[in-house]
């Protein structure tokens, strides 16, 4: 079926433009244009932005639902639970399990990506450990990690099936330039991460083809004007891109200022780091790969207090950047959709609102809060104003794509 969404202002490539037409035809963008619609529905966005749909690298789960697990039930459920928040393609992060490598979690976050059908698109695993630094391990158990070695990263390559999209290890540990080597020849992106590396072998781990730095700031040395780290070797390597958890906490705003004003929009990758406890209320309690976790505000956090990573989304990382950082509404759409694009190497069909691209977008109203998501040409998700919209245009719903009022995870 050919959908034209027309009236609304697209937000798109750092631009902005009215009265344009943008056409989409089964799951890809067939025209972004100054004409009506001259086949099929044609959908009023008058009051509305249209915005590429958004990628998080980097997130362990939402509304109750874990991502490190070793049922694919639960990532698909994750898939359609997080089009609410703007999401329309994601990676399923798996992390460490004691005393081994975590192969019923690999195998099954392969069967989520191979057999995805409704929701946001799993486009393959990001694998945070085990090569990781216990002194900067943040949330990651002690079990959980190991010391490079050339053999575990082929057993690891192994059980992904090429889908292992992003691994993160420390480069100072004994071996991790060899790890690094064989993970870049295998077409994975490395990325620097839970770290005590020194400028100088973080800078030659991104020579050596790393092209992502793990949460910038955090479980990392800090930038000092004498020791500059990972993040002043990130700074002066163009061709690698930095995570930012855009919550306001892992990373205060004048700090999120510097940041995204030194990497620019095209490498600044804006992702949550959340836990199944995003979206939950406060008090809540839920399970990080077996740790004992909370809701705690706007923090997940362990037992012993530990920050475990967010309880973000994607929408409220917008406004974010928008709202406590003052990055204009362009340039902060872009480190949600077109610079994790680019990290992925997936800037030829994902991140843009442009004819030939994955039919990825979201409908946002002034206040920047989300009222649709389209994932790959389907309503993922309908606000009740943006669900009046596609109905009075003449364009079937489908089933559970509404909010119900209480639905867990809305994101005021």
């Amino acid at each position: 079926m050919e959908l034209a969404f027309v009236g609304a202002e697209l937000v798109d490539a750092g631009t902005r433009r009215t009265g344009w037409r943008l056409a989409i035809a089964g799951s890809r963008i067939l025209a972004v244009d100054h004409e009506r619609s001259r086949a099929g529905a044609a959908v009023d966005l008058s009051g509305f932005l249209v915005v590429p749909g958004f990628i998080d690298l980097h997130t362990h789960g939402g509304g109750g639902v874990a991502l490190h697990t070793t049922e694919p039930d639960e990532i698909w459920a994750y898939a359609r639970w997080v089009t609410r928040t703007g999401t329309t393609a994601f990676l399923v992060n798996v992390v460490g399990v004691p005393e081994g490598l975590p192969e019923r979690q690999l195998v099954a976050a392969v069967q989520a990506v191979t057999a995805h059908d409704q929701g946001a698109l799993p486009l393959g695993i990001y694998l945070e450990g085990p090569f990781l630094n216990p002194s900067r391990r943040g949330a990651h158990h002690p079990s959980w990690l190991r010391l490079p070695d050339r053999a575990l990263a082929e057993r690891l390559l192994s059980l992904a099936g090429g889908h292992l999209r992003v691994v993160t290890l420390a480069p100072e540990l004994p071996g991790a330039l060899d790890v690094l080597d064989r993970l870049v020849a295998a077409g994975v992106t490395v990325a620097l991460g839970h770290t005590d590396a020194t400028y100088e072998v973080a800078r030659q781990a991104f020579a050596r083809g790393a092209r992502l730095l793990t949460h910038c700031f955090n479980a990392m040395p800090p930038l000092l004007h004498r020791a500059p780290g990972p993040l002043g070797a990130l700074v002066e390597c163009p061709e690698a891109c930095g995570e930012l958890v855009a919550d306001g906490h892992h990373v205060l705003p004048p700090v999120m200022r510097v940041l995204t004003r030194a990497l620019g929009p095209e490498r600044t990758v804006v992702v949550t780091d959340a836990q199944p406890g995003a979206g939950l209320p406060t008090g809540t309690t839920f399970a990080f790969a077996g740790l004992a976790a909370r809701v705690d505000g706007d923090l997940a956090r362990l037992a012993d207090g530990t920050i475990a990573g967010s309880l973000l989304t994607m929408d409220r990382a917008l406004r974010n950047l928008v709202e406590l950082v003052e990055v204009p509404v362009e340039q902060a759409v872009r480190m949600l959709s077109e610079a994790p694009a680019r990290a992925l190497g997936l800037t030829h069909r994902k991140g843009r609102l442009a004819p030939g691209y994955d039919a990825d977008l979201v409908v946002l109203d002034p206040s920047l809060r989300v009222h649709g998501t389209v994932c790959r040409g389907r309503v993922a998700y309908a606000s009740p104003a943006f669900a009046e919209r596609l109905v009075a245009a003449g364009v079937p719903l489908e089933r559970d794509v509404g909010e119900p009022a209480n639905a867990p995870g809305s994101t005021p």
